[in-house]
């Protein structure tokens, strides 16, 4: 009976470890930043059935990107900036209590150090990643209720996604239901979470829904303004508030959701506001 909970130990210690190996693209073994690359493609921004600053939805096309499979954690933060702002102290948990400009200062100071050229991500990029970019799984759906904002699209013969009305993405990323990849309210219990301890969605992103907001490089606009496409949109050409994007552990699981989005000023700091990086490829 030992050497079986024994197994069953090692089983479960090493899981998060196969699934790093299964979709990492590139690493800095030094920080453990995983960055994931993300195919380029179309699909539809926002949601025409949730809030108003989340309409219309709209195509928009991205090139080839990396983001980055986590959250920036307190231990990468102390690392480069030698302190830790974080309410919650936890190596492994993502940094806290960063306002944009402090996420800028430590992206400037990691690129020194490394010779990278790491970047917030633009909300398009966040919010298509999020999906599972072109590995967007869906689901039938009978439309009896709102389906969430996401994606509705069917591969058709050459290769190019149009609207099926019979399927949905997931309203959370990679799955139905939000307990499976997210920390919110329900079960938080109320303070940040190591990153990547829930499932992964179709790219390996982890913690894309709950968990920390994350910071993007937008400003942030009312609304999407035009159904128009958009090619690498890069949000409004000025403003006073920078987006948010993911969620945080302190929310239901109504404010978690790919579609979401805020609206925070640049010196804004928050226990539950953290970010991820971007890179172009």
């Amino acid at each position: 009976m030992t050497r079986i909970l024994s197994a069953l130990f090692m089983i479960m210690f090493l899981q998060p470890a196969f699934a790093q190996r299964k979709y990492n693209k590139t690493a800095d073994d030094q920080l453990q930043i995983y960055m994931v690359m993300v195919q380029g493609g179309s699909f539809d921004l926002g949601s025409d059935d949730e809030a108003a600053d989340r309409k219309p939805a709209h195509t928009v096309k991205l090139k080839d990107y990396f983001i980055s499979a986590y959250e920036v954690t307190q231990l990468q933060w102390r690392t480069i900036m030698g302190t830790n702002p974080s309410l919650y102290i936890c190596d492994e948990c993502p940094v806290c209590n960063v306002n944009y400009t402090d996420a800028l200062s430590y992206i400037e100071k990691l690129n020194t150090r490394t010779g990278k050229h790491y970047r917030l991500p633009t909300e398009a990029e966040w919010e298509y990643a999020a999906r599972g970019g072109k590995n967007e799984e869906l689901v039938r759906s009978s439309h009896s209720v709102a389906p969430g904002g996401v994606n509705e699209f069917m591969v058709i013969n050459h290769g190019s996604r149009v609207p099926e009305k019979t399927k949905d993405g997931k309203r959370y990323s990679g799955k139905k239901l939000a307990g499976d990849v997210a920390w919110y309210a329900r079960n938080s219990e109320d303070h940040v979470h190591p990153v990547g301890r829930k499932k992964p969605n179709e790219l390996g992103l982890y913690d894309m829904c709950g968990n920390v907001e994350e910071w993007c490089a937008d400003f942030y606009a009312t609304s999407y303004g035009s159904k128009g496409t958009a090619e690498d949109p890069k949000g409004p050409s000025s403003g006073r508030s920078h987006v948010i994007r993911g969620g945080s552990y302190k929310l239901n699981a109504d404010e978690v959701g790919v579609t979401r989005r805020a609206a925070y000023l640049p010196d804004t700091r928050s226990i539950s506001l953290g970010f991820r990086l971007a890179q172009d490829k």
